[in-house]
């Protein structure tokens, strides 16, 4: 559906000018022509939207689609699909594909097969060459053949010499560079943290000192050059504090958070097995309220989910053999307005300004809220609808959260004007 349409009786939330009303909206030609009373007889179709909430559509920084290579599990087709079902107008894949993208034609292949989808699908370069933390890809020539930024993210970059070069090289093309912080030095049997729940399963674990570590010196680092240096994934209370301490002194760091983060601990492990696996691992309850309490004072700025599709056969597998990671597209808002707009913790306000306008000014994306002339990419959700976690858009299904009841739902996805999910 590609032509005119009008929004009627909407409550409009738009983080990115501070409003909050009810109103109208007419979107035509891919962009909102005007907010208001609508003008019926110029519409193609009327979309009812009493009782629903319009937001402009969420953005995801963090995401793998296992595109190329590995796409058993997930393909820009299916992981597009995942995130417009949960809301997501726009995502940015993570580079640790079958080949990486640390070349012009993986990366092409990338883009190009997003413009099939009815979303914006962006991409990252590789840090460095093979993921190997040791030789830096060609950054600009990446950035100029429109690579979002770079991450070696499924891999820490141990080297603070090449880490230090990859910062000034960023900072000089002003995009960011975003980190994945464990320390395997620290590590035994990854996944899961160790702590009462790795000593009663008899494995080693994860410590919070492995992502502290390097948070802490990856903040000096972000301090010293100037770079805009994204934490992925924080999980500790150590490294919201390091992240807390640099940012008052003034740099460029952000940290994210992954829903699982706040939604979750260690304990689950035990109820989901290898369901509740993921790098870096379910923390502890302290930790849990640590990160709300980051994403409270604005220490962590953004939600990403971190999507992680396995094959149902590779979760099969043991505890300590099965891959780390789970879905999150699509109960991510659900988790969000469930764990930490009804108990609290965030204003839906601030929950939006976490899912859409913070990481979109992240990766320097166009952000003009809900206005007259705005591209109409927008999410229309029932913040108090309850429903159970059935199934999934995406591939996999590899999820904690199947069968659990949530509150929030999508109702409609509108990217570039076109109604692109519209629930049952």
């Amino acid at each position: 559906m590609t032509g005119t349409t009008g929004i009627c009786g909407a409550k409009i939330l738009d983080p990115v000018n501070g409003t909050e009303k009810k109103a109208d909206v007419l979107i035509e030609n891919g962009r909102i022509a005007a907010v208001g009373e609508l003008d019926e007889s110029r519409c193609e179709r009327i979309v009812d939207a009493s009782g629903l909430t319009l937001a402009p559509g969420l953005v995801d920084v963090h995401v793998h689609f296992r595109d190329p290579g590995l796409t058993y599990k997930e393909d820009i087709l299916t992981g597009a699909a995942a995130a417009a079902a949960g809301g997501f107008t726009t995502v940015v894949c993570m580079a640790n594909t079958k080949p990486v993208i640390d070349n012009p034609e993986t990366l092409s292949y990338v883009l190009e097969k997003g413009k099939e989808t009815g979303i914006h699908v962006l991409a990252c370069g590789t840090v460095t060459k093979g993921m190997e933390g040791k030789e830096l890809t060609d950054m600009e020539q990446l950035r100029r053949l429109g690579a979002a930024g770079f991450t070696d993210d499924g891999k820490p970059i141990l080297d603070e010499k090449v880490l230090r070069a990859a910062m000034e090289q960023a900072a000089r093309l002003n995009v960011p560079i975003s980190l994945h912080e464990e320390n395997p030095a620290y590590i035994e049997n990854n996944g899961i943290n160790r702590g009462a729940v790795s000593k009663q399963l008899g494995i080693g674990g994860s410590p919070a000192e492995a992502e502290i570590s390097m948070v802490e010196r990856d903040c000096r680092l972000a301090e010293e050059t100037g770079a805009s240096v994204n934490i992925q994934h924080i999980s500790t209370a150590g490294a919201v504090e390091a992240v807390r301490r640099s940012r008052q002194k003034g740099s460029h760091v952000t940290a994210e958070a992954s829903p699982h983060h706040f939604a979750m601990t260690e304990d689950d492990v035990l109820k989901y097995g290898t369901l509740a696996k993921m790098n870096p691992p379910l923390r502890t309850e302290q930790d849990r309220l640590a990160v709300i309490e980051g994403l409270k004072d604005g220490t962590i700025s953004i939600i990403a989910t971190d999507h992680a599709p396995h094959s149902a056969e590779e979760k099969a597998l043991p505890l300590t053999e099965a891959p780390s990671g789970i879905l999150g597209l699509e109960t991510a808002l659900a988790l969000g307005i469930t764990c930490l707009v009804k108990p609290g913790h965030l204003t839906l306000m601030q929950l939006m300004e976490r899912m859409s306008r913070n990481p979109a000014r992240l990766y320097h994306l166009p952000c003009e809220g809900i206005q007259a002339g705005a591209p109409a990419d927008l999410v229309l959700f029932d913040e108090n609808e309850e429903w159970t976690v059935e199934g999934f858009h995406s591939r996999s299904s590899n999820s904690p959260f199947l069968g659990r009841k949530l509150c929030g739902r999508v109702r409609y996805t509108i990217c570039g004007g076109r109604i692109v999910y519209e629930a049952e």
